[in-house]
């Protein structure tokens, strides 16, 4: 009998789930909460292992030619004036990757194929599940009670339904950040670079390119967070415009286009640090197991790999265990690596006073001088602890 596997959240982990489980034959039910496929959000980029996951789904090509365009990284001062630039050569990663894309421009080239092996039901979401030895019993909002195999839960950071099962067991790495990200126009004088603006008060603003004539951005300040991440929108940004009323530079602009966004998102950012990543019949994938957050620089490539590597195990064998402890001693040493960033890394790129911005970007000038661009690049690119994808180099077609 085909097992039947249910996947909440149509996210870039969920989306790669269904695409590789639906093509090994079973059968594939995708739930999301939102009533519609969501294809806005911000830059990601894929490197090494992600890139090979992309590979054997066909899309790389695909990525690469939808990428932002951005061409690197430069630190500007108040006047755009720029006093560090770092540009990989082609082939390579630093800052900028080679694969940049818009998170959902990445999600859609995945969704595509994806429904062609999976059922996607979008304006739904779970509300209970009883989890027995044989299935688990799922209650939907629509009133609808389905029995599954298996339940994949790939909803994001702050998963409603990981709470349902694993009530508790998070025990979140507050990074002590706060970010606002939207998408403002675009003009004249905005470039292929990613620019990034410190203000004094450990504030930052960024502008980064997208292949539509707008731009990216986003406003950071660094302090202990409260519950910001809850308050309605319209106190969020009044928040950001009182935060960041006098941080120089393009924050004018930015502010003024903030309200008239329809992309706007605000999120204090924490690590998600789960014990285990499953319970009975129900396991968690991509944010919604390890949150890394952006600082860690490998989300996609994590979503994509962790949920290739799942698929792969579910594939290769039957007992639903011993796939996801294979899976989780696959994928928790990537994980625990990028989740090892410093809270020291972002405080040193904010500094609180004008002499410590000045500090700031005579290192920054010197570290990216010609001679020592490799070597500063490689912080950005270290080798992660990948997991072994030869295993799954030929997965069954059921």
């Amino acid at each position: 009998m085909t097992r039947r596997i249910l996947i909440t959240g149509a996210s870039i982990a969920g989306n790669t789930a269904a695409w590789w489980l639906g093509r090994s034959g079973f059968d594939v039910t995708v739930v999301e909460r939102a009533p519609a496929f969501r294809d806005g959000g911000q830059n990601v980029d894929i490197r090494g292992v992600g890139r090979e996951v992309l590979r054997r789904m066909d899309l790389e090509q695909a990525a690469l030619d939808a990428g932002t365009g951005e061409t690197g990284t430069a630190w500007v001062d108040a006047r755009g004036r720029i006093v560090a630039k770092v540009v990989a050569p082609p082939g390579e990663d630093g800052p900028t990757a080679e694969m940049e894309i818009l998170r959902g421009d990445l999600a859609k080239l995945i969704h595509a194929p994806a429904q062609q092996h999976a059922t996607f039901r979008f304006d739904d979401w779970i509300t209970a599940l009883d989890d027995s030895a044989e299935s688990v019993r799922v209650t939907f909002h629509s009133g609808t009670t389905e029995r599954f195999d298996h339940v994949l839960i790939a909803e994001g950071v702050g998963s409603a339904t990981r709470e349902l099962v694993f009530p508790g067991d998070n025990d979140p790495r507050w990074m002590d950040m706060l970010c606002a990200y939207f998408t403002i126009p675009g003009q004249a004088d905005d470039d292929r670079l990613w620019r990034w603006y410190t203000a004094t008060e450990r504030r930052s603003v960024s502008l980064r390119p997208d292949p539509y004539g707008t731009a990216r951005a986003t406003l950071t300040a660094l302090q202990q967070p409260g519950d910001e991440q809850d308050w309605p929108r319209e106190r969020q940004q009044a928040w950001l415009r009182e935060r960041f009323a006098d941080a120089g530079w393009q924050t004018p602009r930015v502010l003024a286009h903030m309200a008239t966004t329809d992309d706007f998102y605000f999120d204090v950012l924490r690590q998600v640090r789960m014990p285990r990543w499953s319970k009975g019949r129900v396991v968690l994938l991509g944010d919604a197991a390890w949150c890394v957050t952006p600082l860690g620089g490998v989300g996609a490539t994590l979503a994509v790999t962790g949920a290739y590597v799942l698929a792969g195990e579910l594939a290769l064998q039957d007992d639903a265990r011993a796939a996801y402890d294979a899976y989780e001693r696959a994928m928790r040493p990537m994980v625990e690596q990028a989740q090892g960033i410093p809270k020291f890394g972002p405080r040193l790129l904010h500094p609180s006073t004008r002499a410590g911005i000045a500090v700031l970007h005579r290192v920054l000038a010197v570290a990216t001088r010609p001679g020592l661009i490799k070597l500063f690049s490689r912080v950005f690119a270290s080798k992660p602890k990948t997991p072994d994808l030869s295993r799954y180099a030929a997965l069954p077609k059921r």
